[in-house]
């Protein structure tokens, strides 16, 4: 078995879309320079001679299939449970719509060690940043991955700087100043705080571990690759059984794109028989890669563009799809779905009725992932990104 890192330090980088090699954290120039934010990211690892049954969870759980080769920075992270959800129309009260042929599930990532699916990336970006010798980490976080960081950082002994704005919801705000970073408040939406973090990283030379160049590529490639332990957990845990789909909350495809990449290398392993399909799920008044697939043409669709409005989902929302995104939609016959804020806002609702309590962007997802019961025999899974408890303050309205 090989494995994704060689030698000293992190691995090398090469642009998804064009093979261009890449050093640091920006992106692809070239593809920049064409409009299209593409990231560079390690090579994929080798999971020859791994075996699921005994895979113990989270991104350390298979070290070797990593992009570092430093001592692991870890909170007991991953390992989270799948809640399978109530489909039966009469039990929800919509004794008009017909019952639901396959199952609907939800990966809850709000039982990370801060509440996030955030802490798999934060685990193995600050890793990496230790390897690299850095002092500084930082972030730019409208809240789930500023508290990561911060966590990540205080259990590796590096200092952690957090760009927020002001809709940062104030429980996520305590939790960031809690856990030791210093949090800098930024005027001006997520924009302005990207261009702090930019300039932060060109004159102080921090570690960044969130993206911050335009057009947005996608984050930090070394932490990104902590999100391949969502597959690896999921092929593990329906055990032989083929999922139809893997829905998911998207912005920038983080997430999105890691988990495809982890079933990418199952499936080259002989370890499932069929990696699913990967669904972007979107709130519709912020929804470029809805709006990208309704192109035919592969071109149009990186190129697309919309106006992105404010949402409830305040965590979702691009101008643009990544690259990476509609990769991984394509490498999985993927789809996008947007759904309309009164939906998914009902949505969280109905499902704390069910005992799940989850952010309002994780509802996007399992709206989304409703719609594709009837079309799919096999189970469907939604990725609960984060516990509802951090916006208690405004869960509801």
């Amino acid at each position: 078995m090989t494995t994704a890192s060689s030698g000293q330090g992190p691995s090398s980088l090469h642009c998804l879309r064009c093979g261009l090699p890449v050093t640091g954290f920006a992106g692809c120039p070239r593809c920049a320079a064409e409009g299209i934010g593409a990231n560079a990211m390690p090579p994929l690892a080798d999971l020859d001679g791994l075996d699921l049954a005994s895979y113990p969870g989270g991104p350390w759980g298979w070290p070797e299939t990593l992009p570092v080769s430093g001592p692991p920075v870890t909170l007991g992270e991953g390992g989270t449970p799948n809640v399978r959800l109530r489909t039966d129309p009469a039990a929800l009260g919509d004794g008009n719509a017909p019952e639901c042929g396959s199952e609907l599930w939800v990966k809850y990532e709000g039982g990370n060690p801060t509440g996030s699916h955030k802490d798999r990336a934060m685990a193995v970006g600050v890793a990496a940043a230790v390897e690299t010798g850095a002092d500084t980490v930082t972030a730019a976080s409208s809240g789930n991955a500023g508290a990561a960081a911060a966590a990540y950082a205080g259990r590796a002994g590096l200092r952690c700087v957090v760009f927020t704005d002001e809709g940062v919801p104030p429980a996520m705000a305590a939790q960031i100043d809690l856990l030791g970073a210093e949090q800098v408040r930024v005027e001006g939406g997520f924009r302005a705080r990207n261009a702090a973090l930019a300039q932060a990283v060109e004159e102080h030379g921090w570690y960044p571990l969130t993206s911050y160049s335009s057009p947005s590529p996608g984050g930090n490639p070394y932490a990104n690759e902590g999100y391949k332990s969502v597959a690896y957990e999921l092929a593990r845990d329906f055990a032989g059984r083929r999922i139809g789909a893997v829905v998911v909350p998207t912005s920038r495809a983080d997430l999105l794109a890691g988990i495809e990449r982890g079933f990418r290398e199952l499936a080259a392993a002989g370890l499932v028989s069929a990696a699913p399909r990967m669904v972007a799920a979107e709130p519709a008044g912020a929804a470029p890669f809805t709006a990208a697939l309704r192109h035919a043409d592969r071109a149009a669709q990186e190129r697309t563009r919309v106006i992105s409005h404010p949402t409830a989902a305040f965590s979702l929302g691009e101008e643009r799809p990544c690259w990476q995104g509609l990769d991984a939609l394509w490498r999985s016959g993927g789809t996008a779905v947007a759904v309309a804020e009164k939906e998914f806002v009902t949505e969280q609702l109905r499902l704390a009725e069910q005992g799940l309590l989850l952010e309002v962007s994780s509802s996007v997802a399992v709206s989304a992932a409703r719609r594709l019961l009837r079309e799919l025999p096999e189970p469907v899974v939604a990725i609960g990104t984060a516990t509802g408890m951090k916006g208690l303050g405004t869960a509801g309205r």
